[in-house]
């Protein structure tokens, strides 16, 4: 039998995909956003890493590096352990683009935050608990 930390463990996961869903619904961010959001947070990356981060095929990551280079929002360079290889990397336009679209979703989420009773201190403590979590390698 699974111990209440486990249980509510599993909870916490359940519920973080669903208000990601919810939001993803609510704001409708183009599917180059995730992209731009692995950027931020491992640092330039090849095609292929990226879709492995991003658990997509290498194809579907190429057409969206492709529209995200149109849109400027990230570049391109010459991989320094492989010649043969470019790294995406984020440019400013594309970290001003993500920072919007994390106050679309901070809104998206505060809107629905004002109907429950739950208070900026009680939204502290579950990022602080999260940020825990994800300081430690899964």
């Amino acid at each position: 039998m699974a111990s209440d930390l486990e249980q509510q463990s599993s909870e916490l996961v359940v519920q973080a995909a669903r208000l990601v869903r919810a939001v993803r619904r609510r704001v409708g961010h183009p599917a180059g956003i995730r992209i731009l959001a692995l950027l931020d947070e491992l640092g330039p990356l090849g095609v292929t890493a990226i879709a492995e981060a991003d658990r997509s095929s290498q194809p579907t990551v190429s057409g969206a590096v492709r529209q995200l280079v149109a849109a400027g929002w990230v570049g391109k360079e010459p991989d320094p352990s492989d010649a043969r290889r470019s790294l995406v990397r984020l440019t400013a336009e594309g970290r001003r683009r993500l920072a919007d679209a994390r106050r679309e979703n901070g809104a998206a989420v505060a809107e629905r935050l004002t109907r429950t009773g739950h208070t900026a201190d009680d939204v502290a403590h579950a990022v602080a608990v999260l940020r825990d979590v994800m300081a430690e390698q899964l």
